[in-house]
């Protein structure tokens, strides 16, 4: 969505829909490079004396090797693991956040005296509120999806029967909102990566209403990798304690994101935060670039079809009308 004086002239499932159709073709097109980023960023680094030891099996020293080890493994359908209920989580954390981000920036320019367009900070809330809203309702298939992509080929479940084992597992039900904490606490991600992409726009494209497709994708691109680089020791938390803990954890959960990243920093230093960072960002360039590129386009469609649609109704209300007229100018007269 541009900086606008007035709300947009789509209503709020308009640019849901139109958001999370973006978000499901680009996480459909690069959807083997975040398979890759999960497991680089659960797996434990090897120290020297592991080396030769047979308790890492599937140890991945670039984003390459994961590839190509994988497809060894699997198969080319290795890297699309779990992809269902990923794009299912997509989907529905993308319509939420659009939907809820559009519901409150309408209420934050009815609340306005002046249309004046928000403020950066401004923005980055409004994205807060819309992003933390829509965890609470999709982050269970984020939870049942990662831990899908973490499977081994011999544990692979489907979507359902992962579910049961989430829900069978020692936190119950609740283990579906694993992660919940820093999910919240992430929303800053896609705040900064809206918030971003809206001033961003207002720099480098002012008075503009419609961008084109490159200009669209640039401003998408640019906006999620800096996101990205801000939010990423967070992210690997999350990723951490949404999949099954690592070996020497004995099979023992972690209970919060700073126990993962004390873990993290223990075992592989500080760098080991931003383990996956390569993929990450890749992906986040080609997501975010497809969706913001997507999204102005069908927006669009959805502002012409809504157009048509009213030239439609306001047609058939005057054909009524001048039909309601005739009848009654042909109607008989009567007398008492």
């Amino acid at each position: 969505m541009g900086v606008q004086s007035k709300p947009a002239p789509l209503p709020p499932w308009g640019a849901a829909v139109a958001g999370a159709t973006g978000a499901v073709l680009a996480n459909t097109l690069v959807y083997p490079l975040d398979i890759v980023k999960t497991r680089l960023q659960v797996q434990v680094k090897r120290k020297p004396e592991d080396a030769h030891h047979d308790s890492h099996p599937h140890h991945y020293t670039s984003t390459w090797d994961a590839i190509t080890k994988m497809v060894a493994e699997d198969g080319v359908k290795g890297l699309y693991a779990g992809m269902n209920g990923a794009l299912i989580g997509v989907a529905s954390t993308n319509f939420a956040y659009f939907y809820w981000y559009s519901i409150v920036r309408e209420l934050y320019f009815k609340s306005k005296k002046l249309p004046t367009p928000p403020s950066t900070a401004t923005e980055l809330v409004l994205g807060a509120i819309a992003g933390a809203i829509a965890q609470v309702f999709t982050i269970p298939v984020a939870v049942v999806t990662t831990r899908q992509q973490t499977q081994s080929k011999a544990e692979r479940k489907g979507l359902i029967e992962t579910a049961r084992e989430i829900i069978h597992g020692e936190d119950g039900p609740s283990g579906l909102w694993r992660g919940l904490k820093a999910s919240l606490v992430l929303v800053v991600n896609p705040a900064i990566t809206y918030g971003a992409y809206e001033r961003l726009k207002a720099i480098l494209f002012p008075g503009q209403a419609r961008l084109t497709a490159g200009e669209a994708f640039l401003l998408g691109a640019m906006s999620k990798a800096l996101a990205t680089i801000a939010t990423q020791p967070l992210i690997v938390a999350k990723v951490g304690l949404q999949s099954k803990p690592p070996p020497q954890r004995q099979g023992k959960h972690f209970k919060g994101f700073v126990e993962v990243m004390q873990f993290i920093v223990q075992h592989e230093g500080l760098l080991g935060l931003f383990k996956g960072i390569g993929p990450q960002i890749l992906k986040g360039l080609l997501v975010q670039g497809i969706l913001m590129m997507t999204k102005e386009r069908m927006e669009l469609v959805f502002i012409l079809l809504f157009r048509y649609i009213r030239k439609l109704r306001s047609e058939q209300l005057a054909k009524a009308a001048q039909l309601a007229a005739k009848a009654k100018d042909t109607l008989p007269l009567t007398t008492k």
